[in-house]
């Protein structure tokens, strides 16, 4: 086992501390990293707080990792010493469902294993990246092209391919009206990566705020959804809307939103149960459906595209002692648009 710094916490909201945590020894497929970056993701706080269920205490969240190789096993061929790479939401899977073989890690039938909260193949609980290192199956560590920053990066493992993925299945592109729900880390990526495909973007937040920030990402248009008249000028108007905040929506009126075969895609996740109108989903054949991530091919996809257009995220760099009050100004929206760990300071 390998002694490793890191920041956990021990219960719900309970302060993240300097800690020792022990990474196993390098097995003959796994890849150690060194960690650069870490991205603080909603989901982390989420699960750090207890908001979800069970969690495996004490915790070190993180699954928006880069870093460089420093180690790897006698039989990984995908990486080499040096390499730059990250790792995302998920370090394993069974890797023989039908969803594994079809490249949809995220979805297997056995359930994947998370990069925190999860067990591990050593049987012990998964350790994220507040920490100086980790050891990953090869297979599930990503190459990280040249042409984009290590900090910048780090939140592509999450919050880029999960806007990457709806937008793409759901056909984002030329001749497309998309509207990306809060300009959060998830949104701003958003409106980026819909804006590079060729979309017509629309930002739909509360205020207009971050209006000069939604333009500058790529946005063509802008609404306040606390302004009464936006819902009655966008009926009928948009084929995708993708939805990142957590807080409930009125569900309907997001749906009357949409033209004919029209979708509205859940990336955010609210506590509570979500309801609508079987009528305004009849109407107009729309539909409402859900996103996670991506799988391991399509998230490398992710990285290579972001790359070739120059994409990467809006961050704040800060140090490990500052994990509680990031995770405050999270939840308090203050911030634009990613904190970022910088791992050095573990």
């Amino acid at each position: 086992m390998r002694p490793t710094a890191a920041y956990a916490t021990a219960g719900p909201k309970a302060h993240f501390e300097k800690t020792t945590i022990q990474r196993r020894d390098l097995g003959p497929r796994d890849v150690l990293v060194k960690i650069a970056f870490v991205g603080i993701c909603h989901t982390d706080i989420s699960t750090a707080w207890a908001e979800w269920g069970k969690v495996l205490f004490p915790l070190v969240p993180g699954h928006e990792i880069s870093g460089t190789v420093e180690g790897i096993g006698s039989e990984v061929t995908k990486h080499a010493v040096g390499d730059r790479v990250g790792v995302g939401v998920m370090v394993d899977s069974c890797r023989k469902c039908e969803n594994c073989l079809a490249g949809e890690q995220q979805h297997c039938l056995k359930g994947c294993t998370f990069t925190y909260n999860s067990i591990g193949v050593d049987g012990l609980p998964t350790e994220g990246g507040y920490s100086t290192h980790i050891v990953v199956d090869e297979d599930f560590v990503l190459k990280i092209p040249a042409g984009i920053g290590l900090d910048v990066a780090a939140p592509l493992l999450c919050a880029g391919v999960t806007m990457y993925s709806p937008l793409k299945y759901w056909g984002a592109g030329p001749g497309k009206r998309v509207a990306i729900v809060g300009l959060g880390g998830l949104g701003h990526m958003g409106v980026k990566i819909a804006h590079v495909l060729g979309a017509e973007v629309t930002v739909l937040s509360q205020t207009l705020s971050k209006e000069k920030d939604g333009m500058r990402f790529g946005a063509d248009h802008y609404f306040a959804t606390s302004d009464n008249s936006t819902f009655a000028q966008l009926q009928d108007h948009f084929d995708l809307i993708v939805n990142t905040v957590s807080a409930a929506l009125p569900v309907d009126s997001y749906l009357l939103l949409l033209r004919r075969n029209g979708s509205l895609v859940y990336v955010g996740a609210p506590a509570a149960p979500i309801s609508a109108s079987a009528f305004s989903l009849i109407h107009r054949r729309r539909s409402c459906a859900g996103s996670s991530i991506g799988g391991i091919q399509e998230t490398q996809e992710m990285l290579n595209f972001c790359a070739e257009h120059g994409l990467g995220a809006e961050i704040e760099v800060i140090s490990g002692d500052q994990i509680d009050q990031a995770y405050n100004r999270v939840v308090a929206s203050d911030v634009r648009y990613r904190f970022v760990i910088d791992a050095a300071t573990i």
